[in-house]
C-alpha cells in the first residue's frame, strides 16, 4: 500500500494493492463480513467526467447481469462516489499468460479446459447483451475449479462500442482483435468479434503464440486481414473449431453458444474435452448450466447476434433454448461473400488502412488499451510509438505508468510490478525471478534495445529477456557488481558469459543506461554508451521473440529480501543487420 491509497470505500476495508490498469487501481479488499473481493477504483483524471460516470453507471448495471459461469461476478458499485468504484469477486489464480509465459503451452486436457471455461464465460456475456471488447491471455484467470474470465463490459474513458462510444480510437489488444475492428469507424461491433479473440486465446494457450504474430502491432494488424491463421501445433477438432472462430468474416464465425455446444456435447468431442469435463466437476456444472439457462433469442437464429450490443434487458432467455433448426430440404444457400479475402491488387490499399487503423489505436487519448499500450496524459508527445519499419524505433515507453508494460502482482509468491510516476519497479520478496508484463508482440531478431535500470536493493539484479517466447529466450542480468549474459529456458538458467564491472553500479544511485544490440549470432551489451562486450548466440532453439524486463536476484542472495530494481525509458529499435 501506499500513503495516498484509500483505507476504505464504502462498507469495503482495502488490505492490500493488486494492480492497475488503464481504468484505475485494483486493490484487495474484505466486506464486512470477511469475504476477499477486488475493488476497481477509477483513475482520479476520469472522475469529474460526468459523461464517464453515466458510462460507467450504464455498463456497470448491465455487467451485473452476467451470470457467474466462468466470470468474476461483478458484486457491487458506486458510479457516484467521489472516486467511482467496481467491486467484483476476487479470483485467487494467475492468468493464463503467465502461465504459458512461464511453463509453456497447455497440455491437452488444460487446454480444453480453457477453451470450455472460456466459451462457457462468453455465453453468459453475450447472453446478458455485454460484449467483452477485450478478451486476451490475461484476463484469463486459472482460478481452482475452473477457469474465470474479467475485465469484462466494463466502460473504459472512451469505447469503440455503442451509442456511448467516441468512434476516433479503438480499444483492445492487437493481437486478439478481429478484422472488422480495423476497418470504418461505423462498423457496429458484434459478439462475433469476442469469438474471434476466443480463437486467438485458444490458438496462444496451446502453441505459446498467437495465430498471426508479426514484428510490431501494425505487421500483426495486416496478417489478421490478409493471412490464414498459423494453427500448426493445434490438432484434431479443437483446431478445426478454433479455425471457424477465426474466420475472417464475422458472419461465418459461431457464436459462443455454438463454441460451447460443440465443444462439450459435439459430434466429435475429443477424448481431451471428456478427460477435462470429468477431472473438473466445477467446469462441467458451469457449462452445463450456461447451456440450460443463458442464450439469446433472435430473429433468424442463435447466431445472428449482429444486434446484440443494443439489447435491453428483457432479452436475456432465461428459459433452456432448443437447437437451432436446421435449413429446409432444397438446394444449398449461396455461400457468404467474403469481404476479407481482397485480391493482391489491393494489398497495398490494405496496408495504408491498417497504418491508419493503428494511428488511432496508438494515439488515443490517456488511459486507453490499445495494442497493449495505452497514452499518458500530456499527449501523443511521450506515448508509447510501435511501427512495422526496420531501422526506426519500434517501441518507446517511458514506463511512468501502465503503457506498454503493465502492473501486475502475484501474491503466492510476494512479487509485483508496478508504477512510481517515475518509473516501474519490479519486486520480489524472497529469492528467484519476476518478469513484468510487456506488449505481446514481438521485435524483429536484429534490434537493439535500451532501458534506464536502478538496483534499488542489495543482491537486486535487473533483468532483461529478449528472443524470449513463452518457454526460451537469452537473459541480461545486470547486478550490482557483474553483468551477466545467457540462456533461459525451461525456467532454467544459463550463464554464456560474465563481465565484471570496474565500476560498481551503486545501489539506489541515479539511472545507469543499458543497452543490448542483436544482429545474427552476436549481441554487443553496453553500460552509459560505452561498449561492456560481446556474447555469442549461437543457441539454435532461440529464434526470436519478445523483449520483456524483470527483477532476478544475485548469486548467493539471500533467501528472503526485499529485492527491488527500477526501469525507465525502454526504447527497442528495429535493425536492418548491416
Amino acid at each position: 500500500m501506499r500513503p495516498h491509497d484509500p483505507r476504505a470505500l464504502g462498507d469495503y476495508e482495502i488490505v492490500g494493492r493488486l494492480g492497475e490498469g488503464g481504468m484505475g487501481t485494483v486493490y484487495l479488499a474484505r466486506t464486512p463480513g470477511g469475504v476477499l473481493v477486488a475493488v476497481k477504483v477509477v483513475r482520479a483524471d476520469l472522475a469529474p467526467d460526468d459523461e464517464f460516470r453515466r458510462r460507467f453507471r450504464s455498463e456497470v448495471a448491465r455487467a451485473r447481469q452476467v451470470p457467474p459461469f466462468c466470470t468474476a461476478e461483478v458484486l457491487d458499485a458506486d458510479p457516484d462516489h467521489e472516486s467511482p468504484y467496481l467491486v467484483v469477486e476476487y479470483v485467487d489464480g494467475p492468468t493464463l499468460a503467465h502461465v504459458v509465459e512461464e511453463r509453456g503451452p497447455l497440455t491437452a486436457a488444460n487446454l480444453h479446459s480453457v477453451a470450455i471455461g472460456v466459451a462457457t464465460a462468453l455465453t453468459a456475456i453475450h447472453g446478458a447483451g455485454v460484449i467483452h471488447r477485450d478478451l486476451k491471455p490475461r484476463n484469463v484467470l486459472l482460478a481452482p475449479g475452473s477457469p474465470k474470465v474479467i475485465d469484462f463490459g466494463i466502460a473504459r474513458h472512451v469505447e469503440a462500442t455503442s451509442g456511448h462510444t467516441d468512434t476516433s480510437v479503438m480499444v483492445g489488444t492487437v493481437a486478439y482483435m478481429a478484422p472488422e475492428r480495423f476497418g470504418s469507424a461505423d462498423t457496429p461491433l458484434t459478439p462475433a468479434a469476442d469469438v474471434f479473440a476466443w480463437g486467438g486465446v485458444v490458438a496462444y494457450a496451446g502453441t505459446g503464440r498467437t495465430p498471426f504474430a508479426a514484428d510490431s502491432p501494425p505487421a500483426t494488424a495486416a496478417r489478421i486481414l490478409t493471412q490464414p491463421p498459423d494453427l500448426s501445433g493445434l490438432a484434431g477438432p479443437l483446431r478445426e473449431l478454433i479455425g471457424h472462430a477465426l474466420e475472417k468474416d464475422p458472419a461465418n464465425r459461431p457464436s459462443a453458444r455454438e463454441l460451447l455446444d460443440l465443444l462439450v456435447s459435439g459430434p466429435s468431442r475429443p477424448a481431451a474435452t471428456a478427460a477435462a469435463l470429468a477431472d473438473q466437476p466445477d467446469l462441467r456444472a458451469a457449462a452445463a448450466e450456461a447451456q440450460a439457462v443463458t442464450g439469446v433469442r433472435v430473429e433468424g437464429g442463435v447466431t445472428d447476434l449482429a444486434g446484440l450490443v443494443g439489447y435491453e434487458e428483457n432479452s436475456i432467455v432465461t428459459v433452456p433454448i432448443s437447437p437451432v433448426p436446421g435449413p429446409p430440404p432444397g438446394p444449398p444457400p449461396p455461400e457468404p461473400r467474403r469481404r476479407w479475402f481482397l485480391p493482391v491488387a489491393v494489398a497495398a490499399l490494405i496496408l495504408a488502412v491498417v497504418a491508419g487503423a493503428m494511428m488511432l489505436v496508438l494515439g488515443s487519448p490517456a488511459g486507453e488499451r490499445a495494442s497493449a499500450s495505452e497514452s499518458p496524459a500530456d499527449g501523443p508527445s511521450s506515448a508509447p510509438a510501435v511501427t512495422a519499419n526496420a531501422d526506426v524505433l519500434m517501441i518507446d515507453d517511458s514506463l511512468t505508468g501502465p503503457r506498454l508494460w503493465e502492473a501486475k502482482s502475484l501474491p503466492a509468491e510476494k512479487a509485483s510490478c508496478s508504477f512510481d510516476g517515475t518509473a516501474m519497479v519490479a519486486h520480489r520478496d524472497t529469492k528467484g525471478v519476476y518478469r513484468c508484463s510487456g506488449p505481446d508482440d514481438g521485435v524483429p531478431d536484429n534490434f537493439r534495445v535500451e532501458v534506464g535500470v536502478r538496483l534499488l536493493t542489495e543482491d537486486s539484479c535487473a533483468g532483461l529477456w529478449f528472443r524470449f517466447a513463452p518457454w526460451h529466450g537469452y537473459l541480461l542480468r545486470v547486478c550490482e557488481k557483474n553483468i551477466y549474459l545467457g540462456t533461459h529456458k525451461d525456467q532454467a538458467v544459463a550463464t554464456i558469459r560474465t563481465f565484471p564491472l570496474d565500476a560498481p553500479i551503486e545501489i539506489g544511485a541515479a539511472p545507469t543506461t543499458i543497452e543490448v544490440r542483436a544482429v545474427g549470432n552476436q549481441a554487443t551489451v553496453l553500460r552509459d554508451g560505452i561498449e561492456v562486450g560481446t556474447v555469442p548466440l549461437t543457441d539454435a532453439e532461440i529464434t526470436g521473440g519478445r523483449v520483456l524486463l524483470g527483477v532476478y536476484t544475485e548469486r548467493g542472495a539471500a533467501e528472503n529480501g526485499p529485492y527491488d530494481v527500477a526501469f525507465s525509458n525502454v526504447k527497442v529499435w528495429g535493425l536492418s543487420g548491416n
